[in-house]
């Protein structure tokens, strides 16, 4: 069945269309919510709660946009309220990566080297979530979920230069706070 038939049957109250709705986003609308928590039961709680709120506002769904682009503005949204909620990193957190960046990795066994790489991409994660939420989205929905320009501009409704300017200014801004935590002297680490 195709996807506008469901859809018109999902707002008639149709429970299985909505489950087959359900079924064809729920993997992308839970890789979009761990993107941003790193936590497999937030962002299953997220991905849920974003299929209730879309289920209530289905009635309101016009068909003047793709379902897809309807449903992952009301999850970025939902994520984005979340993040708001949530608040900062702390700075005991920033010091303790300070000195795992600093470790010699000529000195560390392998299990340690892949030990430090993961806590580098928690903090990678994490400090992407210090620079502002607008950012933090267009550089989850392009860099690691890998939407499209075009669908990034259906999705969050602006232009594609606009997004293209986000995007430039969104990685600026996380490689201007991860460079401290990453140089050392005599040469660079790779993030």
């Amino acid at each position: 069945m195709e996807e506008k038939e469901l859809v018109r049957l999902s707002k008639e109250g149709n429970e299985e269309a909505f489950a087959s709705l359900v079924k064809k986003y729920k993997t992308k609308v839970f890789n979009l919510a761990w993107s941003f928590t790193r936590d497999r039961e937030t962002a299953d709680d997220l991905a849920q709660e974003a299929f209730i709120k879309a289920y209530i506002a289905l009635p309101k769904f016009q068909f003047k946009s793709e379902f897809g682009t309807w449903f992952y503005r009301i999850t970025v949204n939902h994520i984005k309220d979340y993040l708001r909620k949530k608040g900062k990193m702390s700075k005991m957190l920033i010091e303790k990566m300070k000195e795992i960046a600093l470790i010699q990795e000529n000195e560390m066994t392998k299990k340690e080297k892949e030990q430090i790489s993961e806590q580098r991409r928690k903090f990678v994660r994490q400090c992407l979530q210090t620079i502002p939420e607008k950012y933090q989205v267009i550089l989850s929905l392009r860099d690691i979920q890998g939407f499209s320009y075009e669908e990034i501009t259906k999705i969050l409704k602006i232009s594609p230069g606009t997004v293209d300017s986000r995007l430039h200014r969104a990685r600026k801004m996380l490689r201007k706070k991860l460079a401290p935590f990453f140089i050392q002297k005599g040469g660079n680490h790779e993030m």
